[in-house]
């Protein structure tokens, strides 16, 4: 059994050594052009002219949750794709969007303000009653965060493709569900997987159905949200501030409005990373299964194509 590992931008000698220890009797390889063709393939981001030259492969393991920038890509015809179901990515996204939620709620951010001025200011107590908050996407991630949510008496609502069913969590689903879901909320977390349907989704039409002075953390993609109508409604007022841990482009780059704006906080994508350890040690259970005869459907995380995720 031979894997190669092909992943853009990442350290490869420790994914490297955690592969072969998980998998002695395997040949673990880092690609390089013109390598010899493998039965499995890791990657993140990878050229291509990757996927051009290896076309015995069996499966495909993505080291994120995220598939959109993979499924751009020419991939070889029934091979399974595998993204990581979770790998220790749904605590930290819980502790990201849980932090980003109260930090508002609370005016955490107007008291760090007012104390870089040297000012012991006071805000009146808000409600937790005037700040439901809804939660698009309702996978893996996105149930963690809403449960989590739960546990600070926040009125939650969730909103996916598909019906679901949570406790706790007043569930929407579909189109016909989504104006009702945004309608019920004033601080929304965006949490869905960016496909043909989700680009642009968090426009100006969708984020003026928000409660008034709604509140946005975008911890999905860079790609759901139209940049100029944030700022809009940021100006308006109907928008009272956001928390953004992805960008259409990242870096995010010099000079962009979002860098300055005192309504918005940034964070380098970095909400959920991904947790070597535990991700090899998913990677190589999956890889095992499909070596000893299991089928995609018996699998964790394999991508529907057609969904996008």
């Amino acid at each position: 059994m031979r894997v190669v590992f092909c992943c853009t931008d990442t350290k490869a000698q420790p994914w490297l050594d955690g592969l072969r220890a998980a998998l002695p009797g395997a040949e673990i390889a880092l690609w390089s052009p013109g390598e010899h063709p493998a039965d499995y393939a890791v990657v993140w981001a990878p050229p291509q002219a990757f996927f051009d030259e290896q076309t015995g492969l069996k499966g495909i393991f993505n080291i994120g949750a995220g598939v959109d920038a993979l499924l751009k890509l020419r991939l070889p015809a029934g091979v399974p794709l595998v993204r990581l179901d979770d790998a220790g990515m749904s605590v930290q996204m819980a502790e990201f969007v849980c932090h980003a939620v109260i930090r508002h709620f609370r005016a955490f951010d107007a008291y760090q303000a007012d104390a870089a001025k040297g000012l012991w200011s006071y805000r009146k107590p808000r409600l937790r009653q005037d700040y439901p908050v809804g939660v698009m996407g309702l996978g893996v991630l996105g149930q963690r965060v809403a449960k989590a949510l739960t546990q600070f008496d926040f009125s939650v609502s969730g909103w996916s493709r598909s019906a679901k069913l949570l406790d706790g969590v007043r569930c929407f689903h579909g189109q016909d569900g989504l104006d009702d879901f945004l309608a019920a909320s004033r601080i929304l977390v965006c949490l869905l997987p960016l496909t043909p349907e989700t680009e642009g989704l968090l426009r100006r039409e969708n984020l003026s159905r928000l409660l008034p002075g709604a509140y946005l953390i975008n911890v999905a993609r860079g790609g759901h949200l139209v940049d100029d109508d944030l700022l809009a409604l940021l100006e308006s007022g109907h928008l009272e501030g956001a928390s953004l841990d992805v960008f259409r482009q990242e870096p995010l780059p010099a000079g962009h409005a979002f860098w300055q704006h005192p309504k918005i906080t940034i964070t380098p994508h970095t909400s959920a990373r991904t947790m070597r350890e535990e991700s090899v040690a998913q990677i190589a259970a999956k890889i095992l299964a499909m070596q000893h005869g299991a089928t995609s459907d018996r699998l964790a995380g394999v991508v529907d194509p057609k969904k996008g995720y």
